[in-house]
């Protein structure tokens, strides 16, 4: 049965290629990027062999929280319901470090942005729905000051805490509905991938991104992760594993996301 899934960052690496693999199974894709010519260039390039209405674009910086209030409005102005939202979209390398709203773009982008978009889009997600959250094997104790920009971090730190955040939010949240659903779980998708990330990071090619589209494919439509909410899958060792310590702390976790909470509450309002 064909489903309809939101996959973020689509427009290149890990997002690209899971776009393609959902595509070439035939479900609808709706396809997130921030750059419009980059997005009309992927969905010219993924619609080969398809119908342009199985692969619509959404344009929306991450960057900007308002971006991401607006992105959510326009896809429940459009679906009823939503099968799968997989929050790929990431940044580790950035030209400026800091948003206009005086936060790390890094935990903007990584964290914040999606816990954003999939609290908005709870309306049309239901108990069979999934939300995959791509986490990643670097993962770091959180800085709530950071978080709140109030410390510099470098790209390295930036991004492995904001991963753990992004990792213990799911967690929180994915239990929180478990009973009622959608099931939320995060996923490492593979270290040292082939994205442009990790060139850009790290300055190697990486290896196959069919492996990672492989599994935030599976997260979205298996069985195996039916009752995954909550839950942390490592594609290092292919099997669903431990977080790091501090997203089995629940006391943590609440911490993390009334912070969260605080900041959304004073970039929105403000």
């Amino acid at each position: 049965m064909s489903k309809t899934i939101l996959v973020t960052g689509a427009t290149d690496g890990i997002g690209f290629e899971t776009a393609k693999m959902l595509l070439s199974a035939g479900h609808t894709v709706l396809l997130h990027g921030r750059n419009s010519s980059k997005l009309k260039d992927a969905q010219i390039t993924l619609s080969a062999g398809a119908t342009t209405n199985k692969a619509p674009c959404y344009l929306a910086d991450m960057a900007n929280l308002d971006d991401v209030t607006k992105l959510a409005s326009t896809i429940k102005a459009k679906y009823r319901s939503l099968d799968a939202v997989i929050n790929n979209a990431g940044v580790f390398k950035v030209p400026s470090s800091m948003t206009e709203d005086k936060l790390d773009v890094r935990f903007v982008v990584n964290t914040l942005a999606p816990y954003i978009l999939t609290k908005a889009l709870l309306p049309i997600l239901d108990r069979s729905s999934r939300v995959v959250n791509v986490s990643s094997a670097a993962q770091a104790p959180v800085s709530l000051a950071a978080l709140a920009g109030q410390q510099v971090l470098n790209d390295s730190q930036a991004y492995a805490q904001s991963k753990l955040a992004l990792t213990m939010w799911s967690r929180q949240l994915g239990l929180s509905l478990a009973e009622k659903g959608p099931v939320v779980v995060s996923v490492n998708p593979k270290s040292l991938l082939g994205s442009k990330m990790v060139k850009d990071a790290y300055g190697m090619a990486g290896s196959d991104l069919r492996v990672g589209a492989d599994i935030l494919s599976r997260a979205a439509l298996s069985d195996e992760f039916i009752d995954a909410s909550g839950q942390y899958y490592d594609n290092d060792i292919a099997q669903f594993a431990q977080p790091h310590p501090d997203a089995l702390n629940e006391q943590k976790n609440t911490a993390l996301m009334s912070t969260m909470d605080q900041i959304i509450q004073r970039i929105t309002s403000g």
